[in-house]
C-alpha cells in the first residue's frame, strides 16, 4: 500500500496539470533508476536531486495554471518573478493584510508538505528495491501506450523560454538605440494645449462585442457622444491590440509610451533601463510639463522618473481623504477632479502632458462607485458611504455571474466619469486620448482577444489629425474595425502632431 501511494504521488507530480493522463516515460525512468540504485549512497543523492527537480516542475506548472487563468499566458521564469510581490499586495488589498499573510503562510506550508510527500515517495520506491519492480513494469506498459515525457518536455520548454527572454532583452536594447524619432526638432509642436493620456482599467473590446456588456456600455457611450457633440467637441475612436490580457496594466502603459511591444516583465525592465525616449520624454523636450497621475501607486516608484515624467502623483499626493474601495484607493471621479487641480497648480504657463490611470474598474469590482455632483467631490470624504457598503470581495467572487455584473457596472461608472469630465472641459478642452489597458480575464470578460478601445476627444482640428490612424468619427467604431498595434501609438502621435517637414520617413 505504501508503495502504491508513493507511485501515485510521483504520478501526480509529473502529470500536472491533468492527473488523469497515463504515466509518462519520465516517471517510469525515474522510478526504475531509484529501484536500481537501492540503498546505496547514489540512491540517496538521486532521491534528493529528484525531489528538487520535481518540486521545481510542480511550482512552475502551478504558476502556469495561475497565469493562464489570470493573465491569459504562460509563466516566464525569468520575466515574471517580480510579479510575486505585486500579487501579494493585490491579495492584501482584496481580502485584507491578515488574510494575505495567512495565504502566504498557507502556501509555504503546502509547498513544504508537497516537498516532504515527494521526498517520502521517492524514498519509499528506492527502499522497496526488488518489490517495486513489478509495479514499475506495469507503469512502463501503460506508458508505452502513449509514450510521452511531459515533465522532461516541460523543463526543456522552460529552459528555452528563459534563453529566449535573455536574447529578447538584448534585442530590445539594440532596437532602442536606433530610434528615428530622436531626430525630431519640434515634436508635438502642433498641440497648443494640455494633453491627457487616460488609461481605463480593464476596458476591452468586449464592451462593444459581447451583448451582456455592450447593451449597457454602448448606451452610455451613445449618450456621451450626443452630449460631447452638443458641447462642441470632436471625437474619433477605434481599437488597439494590447500586449497583455487580464492584468499587468504597466505593460500596456510602457508599450504605448515607448512605441515598442512590451509583453513581459523583462522587456518592461529593459524599457526602464534603456535610454529610449518615451512619448513623455518627447513632450518634455517640446516644452510641456509632464506628469503621471497614478492613484494605484502606494509605494515608491523610482521608475517613473526614467519614463519622462517631471512629477509622479501617487495615491498619497492626490489629496484623497475618503475611504478606499478595497484595492481601489479612490474612485475615478476623484482622480479626475484631482487632475483638474494639477492642471492649474503653480500657475505654470507650460501646458501639461500627463498620463492618468483610472482604476475603479480594477478587480475586485466591489463596491462599485456612483457619480455625484462634481461640486460635492471636495476631499473625497463624501465617498465614504459608497466605499464601506455593499458586498465584500469574498461574497462577490463566490458567483461568477455576480462578478461579471460588478465588472460591467464598474466599467460603466468609469465611462460615465471620464466622459462627464471631458464635457466639463468643453470651454477650453484638452486633447484627451482615452484607451483601455487590457481586457479582463477571459472568464470574466468573455473575450479572449487582446483588443481594447481608443477614443480621442478634443477640438476638431486636432482630433481630425488622428483620422490617418484608422480612427472613425464618434465614440463607437464600426464592428469590423481592425485593431491598431498599441506600439504604433507613440509614433502616430509624434507624426500627427509634429511639423510634416520635421518627421522622418516611416
Amino acid at each position: 500500500m505504501r508503495l502504491l501511494s508513493a507511485l501515485l504521488v510521483l504520478h501526480l507530480a509529473t502529470a500536472l496539470p491533468d492527473p488523469r493522463v497515463l504515466p509518462g516515460l519520465d516517471m517510469v525512468a525515474l522510478a526504475l533508476l531509484l529501484v536500481l540504485c537501492g540503498r546505496r549512497a547514489a540512491g540517496r543523492l538521486l532521491q534528493g536531486l529528484a525531489t528538487l527537480a520535481l518540486m521545481l516542475i510542480v511550482v512552475l506548472r502551478l504558476a502556469d495554471l495561475t497565469m493562464a487563468e489570470s493573465l491569459g499566458r504562460q509563466f516566464n521564469p525569468v520575466a515574471d518573478l517580480p510579479l510575486i510581490d505585486a500579487l501579494v499586495r493585490l491579495l492584501a488589498g482584496t481580502v485584507g493584510v491578515l488574510a494575505a499573510v495567512g495565504a502566504c503562510i498557507g502556501a509555504l506550508l503546502v509547498g513544504g508538505l508537497l516537498a516532504w510527500a515527494i521526498w517520502w515517495s521517492l524514498g519509499t520506491i528506492r527502499r522497496a528495491g526488488g518489490r517495486a519492480v513489478l509495479p514499475v513494469l506495469v507503469l512502463a506498459g501503460l506508458a508505452m501506450i502513449t509514450p510521452a515525457m511531459p515533465g522532461l518536455r516541460f523543463a526543456q520548454d522552460r529552459i528555452q523560454l528563459a534563453a529566449r527572454t535573455v536574447t529578447q532583452l538584448a534585442d530590445f536594447r539594440r532596437q532602442s538605440e536606433n530610434d528615428p524619432m530622436r531626430q525630431l526638432s519640434a515634436p508635438l509642436s502642433l498641440i497648443d494645449r494640455d494633453v491627457l493620456v487616460v488609461f481605463l482599467e480593464s476596458y476591452g473590446r468586449t464592451s462593444f462585442d459581447t451583448p451582456f456588456y455592450g447593451d449597457l456600455h454602448l448606451t452610455t457611450l451613445r449618450e456621451a457622444q450626443s452630449r460631447l457633440s452638443k458641447a462642441g467637441l470632436a471625437m474619433r475612436s477605434g481599437f488597439l491590440t494590447s500586449p497583455t490580457h487580464g492584468g499587468q496594466s504597466w505593460l500596456a502603459h510602457a508599450t504605448f509610451m515607448n512605441g515598442m511591444w512590451i509583453g513581459d516583465q523583462t522587456r518592461y525592465q529593459a524599457s526602464v533601463a534603456s535610454d529610449r525616449w518615451t512619448l513623455f520624454d518627447h513632450a518634455r523636450h517640446a516644452g510641456f510639463r509632464t506628469a503621471a497621475i497614478m492613484p494605484a501607486i502606494t509605494r515608491p516608484w523610482p521608475e517613473g522618473t526614467r519614463m519622462g515624467f517631471d512629477t509622479v502623483f501617487a495615491a498619497g499626493d492626490l489629496g484623497y481623504r475618503g475611504q478606499p474601495f478595497n484595492w481601489v484607493t479612490m474612485p475615478d471621479q476623484f482622480t479626475l477632479f484631482a487632475t483638474d487641480r494639477i492642471r492649474t497648480r503653480d500657475h505654470d504657463p507650460r501646458p501639461l502632458f500627463a498620463q492618468v490611470a483610472l482604476i475603479s474598474s480594477h478587480a475586485p469590482w466591489t463596491p462599485v462607485a456612483r457619480m455625484i455632483p462634481w461640486q460635492d467631490v471636495e476631499d473625497g470624504a463624501v465617498f465614504d458611504d459608497m466605499a464601506t457598503t455593499g458586498p465584500t470581495p469574498r461574497q462577490v467572487w463566490r458567483d461568477r455571474e455576480i462578478v461579471r455584473q460588478h465588472y460591467r457596472d464598474a466599467i460603466d461608472y468609469t465611462l460615465q466619469a471620464v466622459t462627464e469630465y471631458a464635457e466639463r472641459q468643453a470651454g477650453d478642452p484638452p486633447l484627451m486620448v482615452l484607451l483601455g489597458d487590457h481586457q479582463a480575464a477571459s472568464s470574466i470578460g468573455l473575450d479572449q482577444r487582446r483588443q481594447v478601445p481608443i477614443h480621442v476627444i478634443g477640438p476638431a482640428p486636432l482630433v481630425a489629425r488622428t483620422a490617418g490612424w484608422g480612427l472613425t468619427p464618434g465614440l463607437i467604431p464600426p464592428a469590423d474595425a481592425p485593431a491598431i498595434p498599441m506600439e504604433a501609438m507613440r509614433d502616430n502621435l509624434l507624426r500627427s502632431f509634429s511639423p510634416p517637414a520635421d518627421v522622418p520617413p516611416a
